[in-house]
C-alpha cells in the first residue's frame, strides 16, 4: 500500500497545538484504515502530533495484466498419447467444456494454441499422468503457464460405453474446474534421473529372479534336487548346479544358456548398485539419504528408493498422511453405527510400501540394541536422527512381541510394523530437512542485538536536524 500527503506535517507538542495542520492521506479503499479526521503519533519526533485526514479511494489495476484479479480464468484438459494431444477447454461458470483441436505431440504447437486462448496467466492446464512424464509440464511452466499433473486413478469416473480421446480432455477440463481431480508431485530431474536408475536395479534384480526359477523349474523337471544343503544360490548350490550333465547336448546348452543369462543379471545389478552409490554424491537429497540409514533394517539402497520415490517429505503434513499415502492402512466400509475394516488399501507408491515391509521384517525379531553395523551406519549422524531411530527400534519391537503373544500371522505383524514405521521416517526425514535449513540459512538476530540496532538508529535519527517551518 502506497500513502500520499498533500502536505509536510508540522511537529508539535500535542494534539492541542494550534500548530497542526490536515494534510490529507489517501489509502486504497480496501485497506483497513480508519477514514475521518484522526490524530497519529509521529515515531521519529518521539512525542509529536500530528492531525490528518483519511480518505479511501477504490483499488484501480489494469486488465491487461497477465495476474490482475479480474482476469477471467479459463481451464484447459489436455489428453496426452504418444503422437497426439487432444485439447478441451472450459470457462467459468457452468457450460460445458468445448473441445478445440487434436495437436500432433508438439509442445510448441500447444504452446501456440494456449496463447489463442487468453494470457497465459489466465489460464490453468492439466493433463493426466503417463508414459510421456513430465516433459510438456515442465516446457509449459517455463512459459509462465499454470500446468499440473493429474493422477488417472484418482480422476472421477462417468457412467458411460464410449470413450473417447476428445471425451477425456473435456472430462479433464470439467473436473479440473470444479476442483474434483488431485494432483500428483512432480520431482525434479535430479530426483527423477536418481529414480530412473533406482527402478532400473529393481527391473534387473526381477529378471534375476525370473531366470533362476526357470533354472530350478528345469532341474526339477529333470529329477534333479538339490540335497546338498538347505538354502538355494549359495556357493555350495551354485557349484551343484554348474556340476550338471545330461544325454542330450540340447539340454546341456539350456543349462549353460541359463546359468550365463543369471551371472549376467547378478552382474548388471552390481554394476547399478555401483552407480546408484557415485550417484548420491552429486545429490541434494543425499544427507536425507544418509540419515534414515540410522533405522533398522534400512541400508543405503532401500534408503535411496524410499528418498527418490517421496522426494520433499514435507508436502505431507502428519504421519498419518504419509502412511496413507503408501497404502498401509487398513480399508473400510461402515455405514451408520456398523464399522468394518479390511485389508490394506495398497494406494500411492508400491515400490516405497515394499522397501518399507521389507525393512519391517527386520523388526520382527529384533534385538533390544544396535547392532555392530548399525552403530557403524550411525557414526556422523545428527543425535535427534538417531534417538528417532532409538524409538522406532523399542517402539516396534514392543509392538511385535505383544501381537505375537496374541498369535497374529507373521504377514500381520510386519504389515502393522511397516505402517508404524513408516511414521517413523516421516519423522526422521522432517526433521533432517529442518537441520539442513538451519545450518544453511543465516544466523537469527538475538534480541538484545535487535535492540542494540534500535537504539543506535534512534541515536542518529535524534542527531539529524528537522525543518522548523514549511
Amino acid at each position: 500500500m502506497q500513502v500520499m500527503a498533500r502536505a509536510l506535517p508540522t511537529l508539535c507538542s500535542s494534539p492541542a497545538d494550534p500548530r497542526l495542520i490536515s494534510p490529507v492521506f489517501i489509502v486504497p479503499h480496501s485497506t483497513s484504515v480508519p477514514q475521518g479526521e484522526t490524530e497519529w503519533k509521529d515515531r521519529r519526533s518521539l512525542g509529536a502530533w500530528v492531525r490528518i485526514w483519511v480518505i479511501a479511494v477504490p483499488d484501480f489495476q489494469s486488465h491487461n495484466s497477465e495476474a490482475g484479479p479480474m482476469m477471467t480464468l479459463r481451464y484447459v484438459g489436455l489428453d496426452v498419447h504418444k503422437d497426439s494431444i487432444s485439447v478441451a477447454v472450459a470457462d467459468v461458470g457452468d457450460a460445458a467444456a468445448q473441445v478445440l483441436e487434436r495437436l500432433p505431440f508438439d509442445e510448441a504447437r500447444v504452446l501456440k494454441l494456449l496463447r489463442t486462448l487468453g494470457p497465459l496467466g489466465s489460464l490453468k492446464v492439466c493433463y493426466e499422468a503417463g508414459p510421456t512424464g513430465y516433459g510438456l509440464q515442465r516446457f509449459l511452466e517455463e512459459k509462465g503457464v499454470d500446468c499440473v499433473v493429474i493422477s488417472p486413478s484418482m480422476v472421477p469416473q462417468q457412467l458411460s460405453r464410449v470413450k473417447t480421446d476428445r471425451r477425456d480432455a473435456k472430462r479433464l477440463a470439467h473436473f479440473l474446474r470444479s476442483g474434483d481431480l488431485v494432483t500428483i508431485w512432480i520431482p525434479d530431474a535430479a530426483t527423477e534421473a536418481i529414480r530412473d536408475l533406482v527402478r532400473a536395479r529393481d527391473d534387473a534384480r526381477l529378471c534375476e529372479r525370473r531366470i533362476r526359477q526357470q533354472l530350478l523349474k528345469f532341474l526339477l523337471r529333470q529329477g534333479r534336487r538339490f540335497t546338498e544343503g538347505v538354502s538355494h544360490w549359495t556357493k555350495t548350490h551354485w557349484s551343484w548346479i554348474r556340476r550338471q550333465t545330461f544325454d542330450f547336448e540340447a539340454q546341456n546348452q539350456l543349462l549353460a544358456d541359463a546359468i550365463a543369462t543369471a551371472d549376467q543379471a547378478q552382474s548388471r545389478i552390481t554394476r547399478l548398485n555401483a552407480d546408484i552409490h557415485d550417484a548420491l554424491a552429486d545429490w541434494r537429497l543425499g544427507p536425507l539419504v544418509q540419515n534414515l540409514q540410522a533405522f533398522c533394517g534400512i541400508q543405503e539402497l532401500t534408503a535411496v528408493g524410499i528418498v527418490a520415490e517421496i522426494g520433499d517429505f514435507e508436502r505431507f503434513p502428519t504421519a498419518a498422511k504419509f502412511m496413507s499415502f503408501v497404502g498401509l492402512v487398513p480399508s473400510e466400509a461402515s455405514s451408520g453405527p456398523t464399522r468394518r475394516q479390511g485389508g490394506i488399501t495398497k494406494s500411492g507408491n508400491r515400490h516405497v510400501r515394499r522397501l518399507l515391509i521389507e525393512a519391517a521384517w527386520h523388526y520382527y525379531h529384533a534385538r533390544p540394541n544396535a547392532s555392530l553395523a548399525l552403530l557403524q551406519r550411525r557414526e556422523g549422524l545428527p543425535q535427534e536422527v538417531i534417538d528417532i531411530a532409538d524409538n522406532a527400534l523399542r517402539r516396534l519391537r514392543k509392538r511385535s512381541l505383544k501381537l505375537q503373544r496374541i498369535k497374529k500371522s507373521a504377514t500381520k505383524i510386519v504389515t502393522a510394523l511397516a505402517r508404524e514405521l513408516a511414521g517413523f521416517l516421516w519423522s526422521a526425514a522432517i526433521t533432517t530437512q529442518r537441520l539442513h535449513r538451519e545450518q544453511t540459512s543465516p544466523p537469527a538476530t538475538s534480541k538484545r542485538a535487535k535492540h542494540d540496532r534500535d537504539k543506535q538508529q534512534h541515536t542518529k535519527r535524534e542527531q539529524t536536524p528537522l525543518p522548523t517551518e514549511l
